[in-house]
C-alpha cells in the first residue's frame, strides 16, 4: 500500500528574524512586506492628510493659507494632548471615558484658584494637574487592584468629575482666566513675538537631532551585531523630515511665527514617544497590552503599570483642559463635554493606535488630531453644519477602526 505523504505546509517566518537586504532595494522590499502583512503604519493617515488638504484647497482656495495653517496648529493642542493620554490607555487594550470630565474639572480648579482665590497661576495649574493625576491613580486602583472593568470605573468618573467641575464653579457656572496671565496666553502666545528665527531654529534643530539619533542608533546596533538601518535610508528619512519641517516653518513664518501651543504639544509627543520606545517602562506597557498573563510571568508589576498609565492619561487630560480654558478665556460647566472625548479617542485611533492593545505610538495623536481638525476647519470654511461634521468625523473613525481590524486579522494570518 502506497502511503500518501503530502508535503507539510511551509511555516511562516517571523519578520523580526529576517535580515533586510542592504541599500534601497532592501528598504523597498521591507516596505512591500509590511504592506502585505497589514503593517500599514502611518501610511493611510498621511495619504489622508494629503487628500484632505488637496480637496479643501481646491474647494475654498484658502485652506492652505498661512493664517489658516497657524490656526490649525493652535487648535490641535487641547484635544491632541488628551489624545496622547488616550494612546497610553489604548496600548493596554482599555478605554478611559472620564478624560473629558477630568479636563473640565482641572480647568475649573485652575481658573477658580487663580482668578477667584488669588493663587499664583503657576501654582494653580500645578494643583489642577496634580488633582487630575490623583484622579487617574484612583481609577487605576479600582481597575488594577479591585478588578472593576476600566469601562465602568471611568464611566463613573465621567459623572463624578463632571459634578466636581460644577461644584468648583459654583452658582456662576464659569470662572474667567486672569487677563493677560499664564492661562490667557497659553493658547495665543507666539515665541519671540513672531520672530521667524524661532520657527526656523526649531525646524533645523529637530531635523539635526533626528539625524544624529538615527546615526548613533545604527552604530550602536552595528557594534552589537544587530541589523541596522543603512546610511542611505537614514539620509532619505532625514531628508523627508527636513522637507516637512522646513515647509511648516515657512508657512508659519508667513503669519505670526511659532505658536506656543504647537511647541508644547510637539514636546509632549517627543518625550512620551521616547518613554514608550526607549525605556524599560515603555516596554512594560507594550508587554501588558500584548498579554497580561505573559507580562506577569515575565516579572512585570502589572498593577503598577496599569495604575501609572491611568495617572498619565488623566495628567494629559488636565493639560489639555488648560488649553481649552485658554482658547475660550474661561472655564465653564460645558468645558470638556460635547465631542471633546470622542475627538480625542478618534484622533488616537485614526492616527494608527490599535483598539486591541499592544500597538501604537504617541505620534498617532498628532497625526490623528491633524486629520480631525483639518476636516473640521475645512467644513467650517464651506459652511457645513455641525451635525454633518459629526457624521463625517464618525465615518472617518469607523473607517479607521475597520482598517485596524483588517490589519490585525492580516497580521494574524501572517503569524506575526
Amino acid at each position: 500500500m502506497t502511503t500518501d505523504q503530502s508535503t507539510p505546509p511551509a511555516q511562516a517566518v517571523d519578520p523580526r528574524l529576517l535580515v533586510r537586504e542592504s541599500g534601497m532595494a532592501g528598504y523597498v522590499a521591507e516596505f512591500k512586506r509590511k504592506m502585505r502583512n497589514g503593517d500599514l503604519g502611518s501610511v493611510p493617515v498621511v495619504l489622508g492628510l494629503i487628500l484632505i488638504g488637496a480637496i479643501f484647497q481646491g474647494v475654498t482656495g484658502d485652506f492652505l493659507n498661512a493664517d489658516n495653517i497657524t490656526h490649525i496648529t493652535q487648535w490641535i493642542a487641547g484635544p491632541g494632548l488628551i489624545a496622547v493620554g488616550v494612546v497610553f490607555v489604548l496600548l493596554l487594550g482599555e478605554i478611559d471615558l472620564s478624560l473629558g470630565s477630568v479636563a473640565g474639572a482641572s480647568a475649573a480648579i485652575a481658573a477658580s484658584l487663580s482668578a477667584r482665590s488669588g493663587y499664583n497661576e503657576w501654582l494653580s495649574c500645578l494643583i489642577a494637574i496634580g488633582a487630575a493625576v490623583a484622579i487617574g491613580a484612583l481609577h487605576g486602583f479600582f481597575f488594577a487592584k479591585i478588578g472593576v472593568p476600566a469601562f465602568v470605573v471611568t464611566l463613573a468618573g465621567l459623572l463624578a468629575w463632571s459634578g466636581l467641575q460644577q461644584f468648583v464653579l459654583g452658582d456662576k457656572g464659569t470662572a474667567n482666566v486672569v487677563h493677560d496671565g499664564v492661562l490667557a496666553n497659553l493658547d495665543s502666545y507666539f515665541l519671540g513675538d513672531g520672530d521667524i528665527a524661532y520657527t526656523w531654529g526649531l525646524a533645523i534643530l529637530s531635523t539635526a537631532l533626528y539625524a544624529a539619533g538615527q546615526i548613533l542608533d545604527a552604530r550602536r546596533r552595528g557594534a552589537a551585531g544587530l541589523a541596522a538601518r543603512p546610511m542611505g535610508e537614514i539620509a532619505l528619512r532625514t531628508g523627508v523630515l527636513a522637507v516637512i519641517a522646513l515647509t511648516a516653518a515657512y508657512m508659519l513664518n508667513q503669519d505670526s511665527g511659532l505658536p506656543l501651543p504647537l511647541l508644547i504639544f510637539l514636546a509632549v509627543v517627543v518625550v512620551t514617544d521616547f518613554v514608550l520606545r526607549r525605556t524599560g517602562y515603555g516596554r512594560q506597557i507594550f508587554a501588558v497590552g500584548g498579554g497580561v498573563e505573559a507580562a506577569r510571568r515575565a516579572g512585570i508589576n502589572v498593577a503598577w503599570v496599569r495604575i501609572s498609565v491611568f495617572m498619565i492619561s488623566a495628567g494629559m487630560a488636565a493639560l489639555g483642559g488648560l488649553f481649552y480654558a485658554s482658547q475660550q478665556g474661561s472655564a465653564d460647566k460645558i468645558l470638556g463635554g460635547g465631542n471633546v472625548l470622542m475627538n480625542s479617542i478618534a484622533a488616537a485611533v485614526i492616527g494608527g493606535t490599535s483598539l486591541f492593545g499592544g500597538r501604537g505610538k504617541t505620534w498617532s495623536a498628532l497625526l490623528g488630531i491633524l486629520v480631525i481638525q483639518s476636516i473640521t476647519t475645512g467644513l467650517d470654511m464651506v459652511h457645513v453644519s455641525q451635525a454633518i461634521q459629526y457624521m463625517i468625523t464618525g465615518a472617518v473613525l469607523l473607517a479607521a477602526v475597520v482598517l485596524d481590524s483588517v490589519s490585525r486579522r492580516t497580521r494574524k494570518t501572517a503569524t506575526r
